[in-house]
């Protein structure tokens, strides 16, 4: 019996689709746990691009998926992901992809909430991706939410309506928007039922009998580390948590199913959106990064802020979840420059420490303090030895593995699924 929980290590887009998708040929199921589909994930298959967001990974290799309860599923993009990726010829059904079906749903008014609260902060905005992510939790932790099961349950929709709306239109008022259309609103969820119940089970079920079989279980987590809800650079983060223990609540299965845990990092540091960012670089360095590194976002395509490796938070985010090894991707950026920085620590206030702080002005006040290695003109680009890596490179490896006390278990080397060095199987772990 083994479950392996992929979390990113950073501020999220470290390549978890890519790595996921790879480790998915060691795999029987997947699971997608938290977060919704401001989640990205790109893979890249015989040249063929695949961009998901709700869907577990594991379906484009015919895995067994499941989107677990912690994760709150716009019903119609959900639809939605599922013709796009049907029409590039992956088959999705029933069998292949389960809908937990107690898992939260995201409203219409729930993207328009979203959106109306960002653009009313202006300056101080967060920078959600404005898809209703954040509201839908609010909802289910205010006992609010709609869930799966009561698609299949026009009267309990019913009053579950009249209790949302009393709360959201409220909310609405003050945000000079026109009340909810409730008729609107049934008639909508009455249309899409059918499409969503067709997946829809007990996902914890599924899983406990998977594991009863001694099937192989990853648990695919979204976003990162530092944009969990409790342990992230609050109050810039996500609406969930992203720490390798979601992986047990949000999918109904105990903490002692999980056998090992893999830490996505990227060779240097980006992050999407407001917030605090050490070692952000706004020169050609950080333009170079973004360039040859493809820096957009999957779903929304906004540029993504560079720099260099933060050994201090990556070290925070492997105590926090737990980590036993990393997958390191984008090395192939780092190629042909002169020198290559690292950040093993932080000033604040005239002292030096270890960690990231909590409060959000010593956040933005850290300054990052670096150490220098040797670039590498060699290129990494494709190579799936260590022996085909150059030395300078893998000096670079070992820098980051002894300043975040986690060994290296995979290096990706290129967005080709099969550019991937394996220093240790985490299923074999």
């Amino acid at each position: 019996m083994s479950g392996v929980v992929v979390v990113g290590a950073q501020w999220g887009d470290e390549g978890k689709g890519k790595i996921v998708d790879w480790l998915c040929h060691r795999a029987d199921v997947v699971v997608r746990f938290q977060g919704g589909h401001n989640a990205g994930h790109t893979l890249v298959v015989d040249g063929k691009v695949y961009k998901l967001a709700l869907l577990p990974s594991g379906l484009v290799q015919g895995k067994l998926s499941i989107i677990g309860n912690g994760v709150v599923v716009d019903p119609w993009a959900l639809v939605s992901e599922i013709e796009k990726i049907s029409a590039q010829g992956v088959a999705i059904t029933p069998d292949l992809l389960v809908l937990s079906d107690q898992a939260s749903l995201i409203l219409p008014f729930h993207r328009d909430l979203d959106a109306a609260r960002e653009a009313q902060a202006g300056v101080a905005s967060i920078g959600t991706t404005k898809r209703g992510i954040g509201p839908a939790y609010e909802d289910k932790v205010g006992r609010r939410a709609i869930r799966v099961a009561d698609l299949a349950d026009p009267d309990s929709i019913a009053w579950k309506i009249e209790r949302l709306t009393a709360h959201h239109n409220a909310l609405r008022s003050g945000l000079e928007l026109p009340e909810i259309d409730v008729d609107a609103l049934k008639k909508e969820l009455a249309e899409i039922a059918p499409k969503v119940l067709l997946f829809a089970q007990p996902a914890w079920r599924v899983l406990d009998h998977a594991f009863q079989q001694s099937k192989r279980v990853l648990f695919e987590g979204a976003q990162g580390v530092l944009l969990d809800v409790d342990h992230g650079t609050y109050p810039f983060v996500t609406s969930s948590n992203v720490v390798a223990g979601q992986a047990s609540a949000g999918s109904g299965v105990g903490p002692g199913k999980i056998s090992y845990v893999l830490g996505l990092v990227k060779a240097y540091t980006t992050r999407v959106g407001g917030g605090p960012f050490p070692t952000e670089l706004n020169d050609d360095v950080g333009k170079r990064l973004g360039e040859v590194g493809h820096e957009f976002g999957t779903n929304t395509g906004r540029p993504r802020r560079c720099g260099w490796f933060d050994a201090v938070l990556v070290r925070q985010s492997i105590a926090l979840s737990g980590a036993d090894g990393i997958a390191l991707t984008k090395l192939d950026v780092l190629d042909g420059f002169d020198e290559i920085k690292i950040c093993t620590g932080y000033k604040l206030h005239g002292k030096v420490i270890d960690y990231l702080p909590a409060a959000l002005k010593d956040q933005q006040a850290v300054e990052p303090i670096y150490e220098t290695l040797d670039g590498w003109k060699k290129t990494t680009r494709g190579a799936r030895s260590s022996k085909d890596l150059p030395s300078k490179a893998i000096k670079y490896i070992r820098r980051i593995e002894e300043l975040i006390g986690c060994p290296a278990a995979i290096v990706s080397t290129s967005p080709e699924r099969e550019d991937v060095i394996l220093m240790r199987d985490p299923f074999k772990a």
